[in-house]
């Protein structure tokens, strides 16, 4: 690192008393081995470990990476390990505040370190999706060159925020958000390490967990939680971080919730009842319980898009799409913007007219099925399309709609002993209603008789 004198000042008082730094910052990790999560890019030999020095010998240099991942998942992080761990000099910006200037400057410094002295750069931007498309530009020549080997840390998907020529002199690394397990280690050892709360309080299973499910999986988001939640505690004299203490010191009811248990599927269910029953108040409250709870969006979305199809129908044909429109962006934005399209979707289906008109149709033509009702298929229906299926009466007599003034052909379709076997039975409920009349037409003129 290159620290200006304020830096430098900060980073000797945090020495002294490293209790004036912030839990998430004293517990960062110290090296690769103790980071927590993110294990598929820290296998030996990979480009992590080699910025480290671990493995870079020979002819292969280490590369430049480009860090993406959610908020909380290790981008700044790994850098922090990185720069502790190497032998190289390591500078750090931020694309916040920085710009083209302050990059020129590193890149100059760069070369005079390597010409003069054979020290390698590291340089760390964070948040790269900030720099416009001219200041990414400046960084290529020194990329190309190897001047620097650029980390580059961003939130966002860097096929859009970041420009082609980097991408393609750059490792691309993504990261996953961290589970329950990988956060569950971390706050036990802030806990326990000399770094952390020394044991000075003790966390409970509810408590754990409720920190667990505020978190998001955002490891610093935990961890300041914790230490606010520490420090209440350790004022009123507690040996534990209760569920109360921690709902009051972090403003959230612990959600009765279990991800796992019956709790899962009750308000799963009642989500449901409630979107078929057109209450959208009460969707809503069980939607945002789901949500509160930590509850995979995918998850949610899923049922939604049961919902559509097996309460909705064709009352309102929009409604699958729109489910399933929110299935989609649900998976690309994740939380917490996934809530708002959850929202939009459980409004939409809750107010749409109801018909479970395609439920029933696709359960009695099942059920018949089971039973063995399959007769053969009628030969008209046949395939007639190879060699010798005219010679076996395949096709033969079938009359093609497309030929008829109002396009319906009035021949037989189903199995005889099917043929005259109604299944869908519309309702006149929204746009159902025109079905109802399409279904009454073509069954007349198709001869069919109501069984």
């Amino acid at each position: 690192m290159e620290p200006d004198l304020f830096t430098a000042a900060a980073e000797e008082r945090q020495e002294k008393d490293p209790s004036s730094s912030p839990l998430a910052v004293r517990m960062r990790p110290r090296t690769l081995d103790e980071v927590v999560g993110q294990q598929h890019l820290l296998k030996p030999g990979s480009p992590l470990r080699r910025l480290v020095g671990e493995g870079a010998g020979g002819p292969a240099g280490a590369s430049s990476v480009i860090l993406w991942g959610p908020p909380g998942t290790g981008k700044t992080t790994l850098a922090y390990v990185v720069s502790k761990a190497t032998n190289k000099r390591f500078v750090e910006l931020s694309a916040i505040t920085a710009g083209v200037k302050e990059v020129r400057a590193v890149i100059e410094s760069a070369r005079r370190a390597t010409g003069g002295f054979g020290k390698e750069t590291v340089l760390f931007l964070d948040e790269i999706h900030r720099f416009s498309k001219a200041q990414q530009d400046s960084l290529l020549p020194a990329v190309e060159n190897r001047w620097i080997t650029l980390i580059a840390a961003t939130t966002e998907n860097p096929y859009f925020s970041v420009i082609s020529p980097l991408l393609s002199r750059s490792l691309l690394l993504t990261l996953e958000p961290l589970t329950d397990d990988d956060l569950r280690a971390l706050l036990r050892r802030a806990l326990s390490d000399e770094r952390g709360l020394k044991d000075a309080v003790a966390l409970p299973e509810d408590s754990e967990n409720h920190l667990l499910r505020i978190a998001g999986g955002d490891a610093r988001r935990a961890l300041t939680a914790l230490e606010a939640a520490a420090g209440a505690a350790l004022d009123k004299g507690e040996p534990d971080i209760t569920l109360q203490t921690l709902e009051e010191t972090v403003d959230r009811a612990a959600v009765k919730y279990d991800r796992d248990g019956d709790q899962h599927y009750d308000v799963a269910s009642a989500l449901i009842k409630s979107i078929r029953g057109s209450d959208v108040d009460a969707a809503l409250h069980y939607l945002a319980r789901m949500i509160e709870a930590g509850e995979d969006p995918r998850f949610i979305a899923r049922r939604l898009m049961i919902s559509a199809s097996e309460d909705i129908g064709l009352a309102d044909p929009n409604a699958l799409p729109i489910a399933v429109a929110a299935a989609q962006a649900v998976a690309m934005i994740g939380f917490p913007e996934a809530a708002l399209t959850l929202s939009h979707a459980t409004i939409a289906l809750a107010l749409a007219p109801k018909s479970n008109a395609a439920t029933t149709a696709i359960g009695a033509a099942m059920e018949d099925v089971r039973k063995g009702h399959a007769g053969p298929v009628p030969m008209h229906l046949r395939d007639g399309h190879y060699k010798g299926a005219a010679k076996l009466g395949h096709a033969q007599g079938y009359v093609y709609p497309h030929d008829l003034p109002e396009g319906i052909a009035e021949q037989q379709y189903a199995p005889e002993e099917l043929k005259d076997r109604t299944y869908y039975e519309p309702t006149r409920h929204g746009a159902e209603a025109r079905y109802a009349d399409a279904v009454e037409w073509t069954r007349k003129r198709l001869g069919r008789k109501r069984s």
